[in-house]
């Protein structure tokens, strides 16, 4: 496909935030968002108002085209209602994992530089914290009310430090303001969303209108307007803001969100909603496939699930759900989307019950994917372990050697990708233009993950090739966890890495500490610290102590021996 035709299909598709406004005119009564937690629907039109009411606010503080606001938030609907807000006025949307604290939360916020940080009540002893390192950044905050579920009786007073100046978000809805008339462009900046470094601190990875476009394209294809989205996911990452809300409004879908995955009510959620589709990241679905199965678990309107990772066990959990389709892909928050298949789950006549089906038909899903050049897989074959599919239309990718030579078939090299399109790639690392020149050299993105394609052009994916470690669907860098363990006044020095979980597909992290001279430091005593100063999902399952590291004549950890270490000791 040449290039005219497919910047056509991504100008033909329109711009995120347009698509809003256009559903609030065009069907203004349909649900666009089901809070779930709190069993409320806004429609389109009472969506879009909202989002108008919080611009005209924004504008007249002062946000203009450009700048950069800074979210610290859990509540999802808050989340959503000030991201679409920020892209009406043409700021851009920085959001911060709501679990951060002390220096990883300091470390964004001075890194952004934000015009505004918006967050929620009870947050305040966190910003208070860092206050000083972060310096004067105006804060709007979200006060639930006392009908709310996350409403609190302990955080009925405001404990912010005096020295930051603030305001409240409910105070900033009143109005019937028109859609703001700011000129968006495909290249403008949409958001900054921070990735993890494995060699140094997280980078903001600059994304425009045009990246969005990219990575829901495949999606919002997918979709029938019938079709209710289930949403689930932190609201930081691309998939859970974008790939499953953003699809959802630019489908002109229903949305139904939650604020955290429970494997205990998922099935009730997906009755109560009737959502069609759903993400599933690893954990989540060994935690589903544990509940004891019953004769009607075929009997709900889930019809189509993205996996991430592709478990082995597809098919059988396919066909105990009712799962008619699964999606697979390759995509990551440099890069949207690069690669995608469609595997048909129905081939032995399972699939969901016809009364509870929505949207496209079988044929027609088969008929957009043909339309889209993706592959289609019978879903009862062996597919091998990593299958991502084909490559999407927007991106050339490759394997790459170590000078980036174009490898064979089931050689192992790195995956590199070059737009066909502009802007749909990264526009670059915030503050770092030598990364960013790292990162596209000789005109490829380098991914920093390891592949082989096959003879029939269908690529999988191996392993993580820096020091990335995979933990509850969350990229961690072992930079990261080292970084704040070597803050503790007793600890000389760390080294983080990642082993097999002992359930599903992803990592569990371990740690040898060398505590500092003179010093005494027990794993209790670590354990307590941690839970003052990292997220759980990022503190360690294994801690070792050890007298020194293993390096090379450069001084390099020799990660592979602690690795072999730990390992002898599980077989003892």
């Amino acid at each position: 496909m040449d290039v005219k035709t497919l910047q056509n299909e991504l100008d033909e598709m329109g711009l995120l935030v347009r698509k809003l406004e256009e559903w609030a005119r065009t069907q203004p009564g349909k649900t666009f968002f089901y809070y779930g937690e709190e069993d409320r629907a806004y429609t389109y039109r009472a969506f879009n108002q909202l989002a108008n009411n919080l611009a005209k606010h924004f504008k007249d503080r002062g946000v203009q085209k450009g700048d950069r606001v800074s979210l610290f938030l859990h509540n999802p609907l808050v989340t959503i209602l000030v991201m679409f807000s920020l892209w009406k006025v043409g700021a851009v949307f920085c959001p911060i994992n709501f679990l951060y604290k002390g220096r990883l939360l300091s470390y964004q916020l001075k890194d952004t530089g934000p015009k505004l940080l918006i967050t929620e009540k009870g947050r305040e002893p966190i910003l208070n914290q860092i206050q000083e390192e972060i310096g004067h950044i105006p804060v709007i905050i979200h006060r639930p009310a006392e009908a709310d579920h996350d409403f609190k009786t302990e955080n009925d007073s405001l404990t912010l430090d005096p020295r930051f100046s603030f305001s409240f978000l409910d105070e900033l809805l009143d109005g019937n303001h028109p859609d703001p008339d700011t000129e968006l462009n495909y290249w403008d900046t949409a958001n900054i969303i921070y990735t993890s470094g494995t060699t140094g601190p997280p980078k903001g990875v600059v994304q425009s209108f045009r990246w969005l476009q990219n990575y829901c394209f495949y999606g919002v294809k997918l979709l029938h307007p019938d079709d209710i989205v289930y949403c689930d996911l932190p609201l930081y990452h691309v998939g859970g803001a974008f790939s499953l809300v953003g699809r959802a409004a630019w489908r002109g879908c229903t949305v139904a969100v939650w604020d955290r995955f429970s494997a205990s009510e998922f099935w009730n959620r997906i009755q109560k909603s009737r959502a069609s589709y759903a993400l599933l990241l690893d954990v989540m679905m060994p935690w589903l496939l544990q509940a004891p199965a019953k004769k009607d678990d075929r009997h709900n309107s889930l019809r189509r699930v993205h996996m991430q990772p592709l478990p082995e066990y597809h098919y059988l959990f396919a066909e105990r759900f009712g799962i008619d389709f699964v999606n697979v892909g390759y995509g990551a928050t440099e890069i949207g989307y690069g690669c995608a298949a469609l595997i048909d789950e129905t081939a032995k006549g399972n699939g969901t019950p016809e009364e509870f089906r929505r949207g496209f038909s079988k044929e027609e899903i088969l008929a957009v994917a043909a339309r889209l050049d993706m592959p289609v897989i019978p879903g009862h074959k062996t597919i091998k372990k990593g299958f991502m599919g084909r490559p999407c239309r927007f991106h050339d990718v490759s394997i790459g050697g170590e000078h980036d030579e174009e490898l064979g078939p089931g050689e192992y090299g790195q995956i590199l990708l070059r737009n066909r399109v502009p802007y749909v790639l990264l526009n670059e690392y915030f503050n770092r233009p030598e990364a960013t020149a790292a990162v596209l050299g000789n005109l490829w993105f380098h991914s920093g993950d390891g592949a082989y394609r096959d003879e029939e052009g269908f690529f999988y994916f191996v392993d993580r090739m820096g020091g990335f470690i995979r933990v509850k669907g969350e990229n961690i860098s072992s930079f990261q966890i080292e970084d704040t363990l070597n803050t503790h006044l007793k600890i000389a020095v760390s080294a983080a890495l990642p082993v097999k979980a002992e359930k599903g597909l992803e990592d569990d992290i371990l740690v040898y500490i060398v505590t500092a001279p003179g010093e005494d430091l027990s794993e209790d005593e670590l354990r307590l610290w941690m839970e003052k100063e990292m997220p759980k999902y990022m503190r360690p399952r294994h801690i070792r102590f050890i007298e020194a590291l293993p390096q090379t004549p450069t001084h390099k950890v020799e990660k592979y021996k602690l690795k072999e270490m730990f390992l002898a000791e599980r077989k003892e």
